[in-house]
């Protein structure tokens, strides 16, 4: 069964085929003919979201709801919904008050919309919990602090290091509580899903945050369950310090090389996951593309310890027969590998004209990002970048470069853009895969003013 595969593969024991995790959050809804909020809001509408996607994918592992909002908004986080995108933070109810964390209540059962996901959990267990491994996704420590604080946290994190503490190890019992209740309702893998890792340095991980995340996978291992460590962006330098919080599993994108980092999770027998490219593959790809990534990655990594997914939570409206060809490069790697002989992707680049940047007025900001509105490093990013339109109005450009737009992606490629999330200023990349705090960015900005 796929269940005992990847359960196999969490336990890091032998296993003769590998294992495959759509994460196909608000894309069910899309499955079936219903929008991103439909299915985060309605629990049957969310119920037969996830039956399709269970026949439609045949899943080994599956997530039950990708929304790192959840816990957010019971904490007082306002939220902005979209139609085919998971809702993203519009307020930050700590952004002008550093509030004492040990004041803080933790999320009860019946807050907010946990009480629709344990039943849709519960409704899933019985349907196909047998044979399928599911997931029960939370907001991970840090991502959750800056929902909370906003972007005031990454100041925080440089004058007020007492405080981040504090605040990250009660994010940690909001994820540890989180954890406890979808594991009663039957989830059989915990995921810490936190983007904002990858946007800070290896060495602020290793002295603020990591007891946070060593708290949260420790207690997981106490209730023998299994967890994963999900991160977004480029987190190549920060792997080691991931795999030294003591997670079963680290799920990465396309923003790093997972080749190289399985050397690293391998060190520490801890299996890895991911990670098909959302946009220029499974997007905007064909069929040919999605078996040829797939192929291409299994003829080159070694098979043990490793989890093939999409690179993070899908975009809505994936083409089903993308998703379906990757699938079959997973399961029967030696057909597809003969379907797709010879092939070779076409170059479909749009053409763009880059701006003159030596003939500016006024200093121009860029910031390429997956997309701010899914993407929480990117939002995060972007708001960063803002912080120059609140300080000096229009005095200055603020622009955002979206990879899910083809015209975005070639403008990306042009720039030779290595990360993502970056910001660049008068075509100069300043930040790439680091959060500036506000001074930072201010004070860059008044050199081309």
């Amino acid at each position: 069964m796929g269940k005992e595969l990847l359960l196999k593969v969490l336990r890091h024991e032998q296993t003769n085929e590998i294992p495959w995790v759509p994460f196909a959050g608000v894309h069910a809804g899309y499955l079936k003919g219903y929008t991103a909020k439909d299915v985060l809001v309605d629990p049957d509408k969310l119920y037969d979201s996830l039956l399709e996607v269970h026949k439609l994918y045949t899943p080994d592992g599956m997530p039950i709801v990708f929304d790192l909002q959840i816990e957010a908004e019971i904490l007082g986080c306002e939220l902005m919904w979209a139609e085919d995108n998971p809702p993203s933070v519009r307020t930050h109810p700590f952004e002008d008050e550093m509030v004492d964390p040990k004041t803080l209540p933790l999320p009860q059962e019946t807050d907010g919309r946990i009480p629709m996901v344990l039943d849709v959990m519960r409704r899933m267990k019985t349907a196909v919990g047998d044979d399928t491994a599911l997931y029960g996704l939370t907001c991970g420590p840090l991502t959750l602090a800056s929902h909370l604080r906003g972007s005031e946290f990454f100041m925080d994190m440089i004058e007020e290091p007492e405080y981040v503490e504090a605040l990250m190890d009660y994010c940690a019992d909001v994820n540890i509580k989180m954890a406890d209740y979808y594991l009663d309702a039957g989830m059989d893998v915990i995921a810490i899903v936190d983007p904002l890792v990858s946007q800070v340095s290896p060495s602020s991980f290793e002295e603020l945050l990591a007891p946070a995340f060593i708290k949260i996978f420790d207690h997981i291992r106490k209730r023998n369950a299994v967890s994963s460590f999900f991160v977004c962006g480029n987190a190549t330098m920060q792997m080691q310090v991931m795999c030294e919080t003591h997670p079963d599993n680290i799920s990465v994108d396309e923003n790093v090389d997972l080749i190289e980092a399985k050397k690293v999770t391998d060190q520490y027998n801890i299996a890895i996951g991911g990670n098909i490219p959302l946009t220029t593959t499974m997007l905007f790809g064909n069929q040919n593309d999605n078996m040829k990534y797939v192929v291409d990655l299994l003829d080159r990594i070694t098979k043990d310890n490793l989890i093939i997914s999409p690179g993070c939570d899908m975009p809505y409206n994936i083409p089903p027969e993308n998703t379906i060809a990757a699938i079959q490069a997973v399961k029967h790697t030696d057909m597809a590998r003969d379907m797709i002989s010879g092939y070779e992707a076409a170059d479909d680049t749009l053409d763009v004209v880059l701006p003159d940047y030596t003939a500016l007025k006024k200093p121009m900001i860029e910031v390429f990002t997956l997309d701010a509105a899914t993407c929480a490093a990117c939002t995060y990013m972007l708001a960063a970048a803002m912080l120059a339109k609140d300080e000096f109005g229009d005095d200055v450009d603020v622009v955002e470069y979206k990879y899910t737009v083809r015209e975005d992606i070639a403008r990306t490629k042009k720039m030779g853009v290595q990360k993502l999330p970056s910001i660049y200023i008068n075509g100069e990349l300043k930040w790439s895969s680091i959060i500036p705090s506000r001074k930072e960015l201010i004070d860059e900005v008044k050199k081309y003013m």
